[in-house]
Parts: structure tokens; C-alpha cells; sequence
């Protein structure tokens, strides 16, 4: 025969004897009771996880580690302010400020970087809202004076 028959079988996992052991200790003695299986359930979870050491909850850490910060730099925004609303040069001089914003995401500055943005986003709405009013005053301006000549 094989080596599983060379060796006693006691007929029990260490569970069992662990479960035995514990319904033994929990039955008392000379009762007719069946023991108390939510109990034993409970005890045997405790005698193989262990009894917690701190009653007090785990604390914990969470650490934000940034992987590639997008940020962006308006450069097409503001080549469009410079070639169609360049109204007092806002729209060049966001447009040298999205240059500056690129060199600086390049070279690794994210900080100065997300500086320059703002900047030029700021610059490239100026020169939006005054495009556009410069644009309605150039259209209207024309129709009122030839209604006041007519």
C-alpha cells in the first residue's frame, strides 16, 4: 500500500480538534443543551485571526503622487487673437506668453508653467471680448451714420 496507510489516521483535521476543543470548553457539563454554534463560530474566528491589539481605528496615509500634469498652454487661442483680434496687441502678447508657457512645460517647470497659462488665458479673453466689441462697433457705427444721413 501507499505512505497514507503507513501513517495513523486519527480521523480529524486540526479544525476538527480545534472545533472540538473549543465545544468542549463551551458545552458545560451535565446539560442536555446543544452548545451555542453562533458562539463557537465566533470564538474559532478569534482563536485564528487573533484578538485586535489597538481598539483605536487604523490610520491611514495617501500620498498624490502627479504623473504627467497636463497643462495647458493656448498657443492656437492665442495665434488666432493675434491674426484676427489683436485689438491693442493683447493677442501678440498672449501669444508670447503661450511660447513661454511651452519652454517652461518642456524643460520640466511646472510651476512657472501653469504661471504663464494663466497669463496668457487671461490676455487671450481680454482680446476675445475686445475683438468682438470693436468688431459690433464697426459694423453699427457705419449703419447709424448712413441712417442719419438718409
Amino acid at each position: 500500500m501507499g505512505e497514507a496507510s503507513q501513517q495513523p489516521d486519527h480521523g480529524r483535521s486540526s479544525l476538527d480538534t480545534m472545533n472540538h476543543t473549543v465545544q468542549t470548553f463551551f458545552t458545560p457539563a451535565g446539560t442536555d443543551r446543544p452548545p451555542n454554534y453562533e458562539l463557537l463560530k465566533e470564538e474559532h474566528e478569534v482563536a485564528t485571526l487573533g484578538a485586535p491589539h489597538n481598539p483605536a481605528p487604523p490610520t491611514s496615509t495617501v500620498i498624490h503622487i502627479q504623473s504627467e500634469t497636463s497643462v495647458p498652454d493656448h498657443v492656437v487661442w492665442s495665434l488666432f487673437n493675434t491674426l484676427f483680434m489683436n485689438s491693442c496687441c493683447l493677442g501678440f502678447i498672449a501669444f508670447a506668453y503661450s511660447m513661454k508657457s511651452r519652454d517652461r512645460k518642456m524643460v520640466g517647470d511646472l510651476t512657472r508653467a501653469q504661471a504663464y497659462t494663466s497669463t496668457a488665458k487671461c490676455l487671450n479673453i481680454w482680446a476675445l471680448i475686445l475683438g468682438i466689441v470693436m468688431t459690433i462697433l464697426l459694423i453699427i457705427i457705419p449703419i447709424l451714420i448712413l441712417q442719419a444721413y438718409q
